[in-house]
């Protein structure tokens, strides 16, 4: 089975992280897409008081009703920081059988040096990398890490993709992405304006009767 991994920390979670979703599904023919709220992530502090629970409960209203999305845990079960190279090891252990995605957006991609053991996700998986507003991914083999860019090379498809000497490949989706900040959901939540064309219907409708961001104000 071809999955995709999907992590964030989904503070909220709104609609352009489902287009994410659907398009690295529809371009790779993923099977499932599962979504991976960090429990501890290490490069962003998570704004206002939110619990894991909270952002897990947000997702799984997001993603209700779809067989091909999937909620896990498994970095609040896990516990300390949410660092990438683990949930993908944890994957692979738990899913042998299945050809692992790791999903990131443009913006990640370009800092993907900075990552925790980032040359062992390169060689444990295939990565999405999805286009995200104001961070076009052009060029992506020199915005390759210097010390990783050797055991690369161009697709010959045409497609743009890399390939890495282990196997795995770096596949890129460009496009329209929808430009939605969850910082900005945040404000207008906390300042009582509508969000229900920003986030699914649930989700609002939960951030409302929970006042989950009134605290941000």
């Amino acid at each position: 089975m071809k999955i995709g991994l999907l992590g964030g920390s989904f503070n909220p979670v709104h609609n352009a992280h489902l287009r994410i979703a659907d398009g690295a599904k529809l371009a790779c023919g993923l099977e499932r897409v599962i979504f991976i709220p960090a429990a501890d992530p290490p490069h962003k502090i998570l704004v206002g008081d939110v619990s894991f629970a909270q952002r897990a409960q947000m997702v799984r209203l997001a993603i209700a009703g779809r067989a091909d999305f999937e909620l896990s845990s498994l970095e609040e079960e896990r516990g300390g920081k949410s660092y990438s190279i683990d949930t993908i090891a944890e994957f692979r252990n738990q899913r042998p059988d299945s050809e692992i995605y790791f999903i990131i957006g443009g913006d990640s991609f370009l800092d993907i040096g900075t990552w925790h053991r980032y040359q062992d996700i390169f060689a444990s998986c295939n990565l999405i990398v999805v286009e995200r507003p104001g961070h076009p991914v052009t060029d992506p083999f020199h915005k390759l890490p210097m010390a990783v860019k050797c055991q690369f090379t161009v697709a010959s498809d045409g497609t743009g993709s890399l390939k890495h000497e282990s196997g795995s490949s770096v596949h890129f989706i460009t496009g329209a992405p929808l430009d939605l900040s969850s910082t900005e959901i945040r404000r207008r939540a906390a300042g009582g304006i509508d969000i229900t064309r920003l986030v699914p219907a649930d989700v609002a409708a939960y951030i409302s009767q929970q006042r989950i961001y009134h605290q941000c104000q």
